[in-house]
């Protein structure tokens, strides 16, 4: 019998979540845009792990006019009410919510023309065993679009000696819980590990931008909120990673960051479309 995996350490607690909410398709999906053109009439897409659901709606509105239908999956449902509530609030109809692992997911082979997952393998200590299932659930000619952050790639601007030892205590912090700190530079590793072979697969990489104040402050507050009560601290102090000094220090250098005009921070993202084999061709 296989070994149990690893709860997902983090838990769903808005200062895990709250950037979460910051996302949408085209600033965190950009790589599935632009094959939509390329789906079936009334295409069916799963998108996995979806937190707080922003994301996923954002999907769900961009497949209406295809009268396409989204299923968002997480294992919280707590989560998934969120999302719920989010998707009623625009008014996107064509979505639904369902609790599931993604090491198990509930739903027949070749269900789904798309399968989406983002920012999820990076926190699972299997990430080979939950591509082969989301692969499983992907109808043959059907698409797998995964996205990752890899915590080695942040970019500040001001230059900050204390916000480069926040990065580098999340990245140290996701190890510690089982995950991958680099998840965003080994999604094709990872789809070859699945059996995917290397011509089926479209690799690249894109950013996240955080530059005009909106952005800066939804990010600089949630990272903010991971110090003063998320697992960022909490791990990170009983590892003896970080001081509750180190932290203060940490909360007034993002606090200083938010409010200046001139701030940036880039994200690189490691982004895979894979092309699910049409043995019937």
């Amino acid at each position: 019998m296989a070994a149990p995996h690893r709860p997902y350490q983090p838990g769903h607690a808005t200062s895990q979540t709250l950037h979460h909410a910051w996302r949408t398709a085209p600033n965190s999906a950009p790589h599935l845009l632009r094959h939509l053109s390329s789906l079936s009439p009334s295409p069916r897409l799963l998108d996995v792990g979806a937190g707080p659901g922003t994301l996923a709606t954002s999907l769900a509105s961009h497949l209406a006019p295809l009268h396409g239908h989204v299923t968002a999956t997480d294992i919280s449902d707590s989560v998934l009410a969120r999302a719920a509530a989010h998707a009623k609030e625009q008014g996107v109809e064509n979505i639904s919510f369902r609790t599931a692992s993604v090491y198990e997911l509930p739903f027949k082979d070749g269900e789904f023309d798309v399968v989406h997952a983002h920012q999820v393998l990076c926190h699972l200590d299997g990430p080979v065993e939950a591509i082969r299932e989301m692969l499983r659930v992907t109808k043959p000619g059907g698409l797998l679009a995964l996205r990752e952050a890899d915590m080695k790639m942040w970019g500040f601007w001001p230059e900050s000696e204390v916000l480069e030892r926040f990065s580098a205590l999340m990245a140290r912090v996701m190890v510690a819980n089982g995950g991958e700190d680099r998840a965003g530079r080994r999604l094709v590793e990872w789809v070859l590990q699945a059996g995917v072979e290397r011509g089926a697969v479209e690799a690249g990489f894109g950013t996240w931008c955080f530059a005009e104040e909106g952005d800066r402050r939804v990010w600089g507050i949630a990272m903010v909120e991971r110090l003063r009560e998320g697992q960022v601290r909490g791990k990170g102090i009983e590892l003896g990673l970080v001081t509750e000094e180190g932290v203060e220090e940490m909360v007034k250098a993002w606090e200083e960051w938010m409010g200046r005009e001139e701030a940036v921070l880039g994200i690189v993202n490691g982004e895979v479309v894979v092309r699910k084999p049409d043995v019937r061709a």
